[in-house]
């Protein structure tokens, strides 16, 4: 039976409420983003609070994590408030569609529904969580223009095949790719996952690769040196 928590080196995250439990995407997403001089940070979908969680650890920001489904910010809520940051991370309860909130934030981040086009699974939190039918690339990107300061940051982890099709989109609302990182989990495979940083600065995008592991549980230097800060056994 898996465990109903993940212990960090600097807070644990319960995931027993979440359809969605910690794993690799959302790790990276919170040490790969750039937040260390950000002010105010924005989690879409924050889920179990890990991301959250982890930005905070790295950062002076308050964060706003944001989650439409009732059990997963419950549980976020109870991830937060026993870190070391709850005083600077407010769990909302909304859906990102009609969130208004009266200022704009230096880093968006989020960790979105991605299997567009397969079928859906029994569980309903767990098809909410992991399909786009609620919240839509072209909803995410829109939303996030109208929310991200004008030297913000938005940074998103996809998978690689739609990497293409959200940077599309992101041109429409002005939002151009400065970084992105295609992720490897084993050597000689393909990338299938991607970490993207845009910004409303047309510019040339810097693109790097990140193998996580070398052979089965044997993880890579680079993918050490992005994690040490947070995985208790690195």
């Amino acid at each position: 039976m898996a465990n109903s928590y993940f212990q960090f080196k600097q807070f644990t995250v319960w995931h027993d409420k979440c359809a969605m439990k910690v794993g690799t995407d959302g790790v990276l997403l919170g040490a790969w983003a750039p937040a260390k001089d950000a002010l105010r940070i924005l989690d879409i979908g924050t889920g179990t609070g890990l991301v959250a969680l982890m930005l905070a650890q790295r950062s002076q920001a308050t964060i706003a994590a944001l989650e439409i489904d009732k059990d997963a910010s419950i549980q976020a809520i109870e991830n937060i408030e026993r870190s070391p940051w709850q005083s600077r991370i407010e769990v909302v309860r909304a859906d990102f569609k009609s969130y208004r909130p009266a200022l704009a934030f230096d880093l968006i981040v989020s960790n979105p529904p991605y299997f567009i086009d397969s079928m859906k699974c029994p569980d309903g939190q767990r098809s909410t969580a992991r399909h786009t039918n609620e919240l839509s690339y072209e909803d995410l990107i829109e939303g996030v223009s109208a929310l991200l300061g004008h030297n913000g940051t938005f940074c998103i982890v996809i998978p690689t095949d739609v990497s293409e099709k959200v940077k599309s989109i992101a041109l429409e609302y002005h939002l151009y790719p400065e970084r992105q990182l295609f992720v490897i989990t084993k050597p000689g495979a393909a990338p299938k996952r991607t970490l993207i940083n845009f910004t409303f600065k047309e510019q040339d995008c810097y693109t790097e690769e990140l193998l996580t592991e070398i052979s089965r549980h044997q993880y890579s230097q680079e993918y050490i040196a992005l994690t040490k800060d947070y995985y208790m056994k690195l």
